[in-house]
């Protein structure tokens, strides 16, 4: 069986370990993208912050506690919902069950926009990115981070239960769907070319400030193992994005 989107989370067995993979402290999520996503954000003092793909809220708690005034999660998994809803259940966070396809984007609304390891499930891609700048406020963010395109490319060399030592990187110009084999399930992804990226944010209006690739820095990770194997290949592609006043 296949699942698309966000619906291999409402799948309990997968959903708990990926809670516990994502939990681990040399994780990419906590090595690599988190600190990324941190250092482009700068100062919490946003007032009103958008999060595609919110996951079970531990980031908006941690965007809350750093002094993000407003903070609405957008989350298609019913059992993530179900967990975010409970983790965020105070003043000045909302929780919305919505796929983000489905979501009623507001005119000019938000400060920041961030989306963390969700976009590649989605189909149409250049379509949300639409959306997302008609939600801006002028000069606010968008920060958001995919699997990087080198991994999406082709899972041949991925065996199911294996911990990936060599990756081959083929079909990399033949963009569209990708089937993973990931923690017992086989997950619907989208593949996109660097360039593609680059193109659809410029086309939605974006000014790109910032294009990471996830370089490992050894002080993030408690293990010596990890930290050098990380540094073989990029996993994680980053971009930080603003809507200016010519941009409307």
């Amino acid at each position: 069986m296949e699942f698309k989107g966000s619906l291999a989370y409402d799948e309990q067995d997968f959903l708990q370990s990926y809670l516990k993979r994502r939990s681990r402290p040399d994780s990419p999520n906590n090595a690599i993208e988190g600190p990324m996503i941190n250092d482009l954000l700068g100062e919490m003092d946003s007032a009103h912050i958008l999060d595609l793909g919110c996951g079970d809220g531990r980031y908006g708690q941690e965007l809350l506690a750093k002094g993000v005034k407003r903070y609405t999660g957008v989350e298609g998994s019913a059992a993530m919902f179900s967990l975010a809803s409970k983790a965020l259940a105070e003043p000045g966070a909302a929780i919305i069950h919505s796929a983000m396809e489905d979501f009623d984007y507001p005119r000019d609304t938000y400060d920041t926009v961030i989306s963390r390891m969700a976009l590649h499930y989605i189909e149409n891609l250049d379509e949300i990115f639409r959306l997302v700048h008609k939600s801006m406020k002028t000069d606010a963010k968008f920060i958001f981070s995919v699997q990087h395109p080198l991994t999406t490319a082709a899972f041949k060399s991925k065996n199911e239960g294996e911990r990936k030592g060599d990756w081959l990187v083929d079909d990399y110009f033949n963009q569209g769907v990708r089937k993973e084999p990931w923690i017992g399930k086989t997950v619907v992804k989208y593949h996109r070319t660097i360039e593609h990226y680059f193109t659809a944010l410029t086309a939605a209006g974006f000014h790109i400030e910032a294009l990471k690739e996830g370089e490992p820095v050894k002080a993030n990770f408690a293990e010596e193992e990890e930290f050098e194997r990380r540094k073989r290949i990029p996993i994680i592609l980053v971009f930080s994005c603003t809507k200016t006043a010519d941009q409307k």
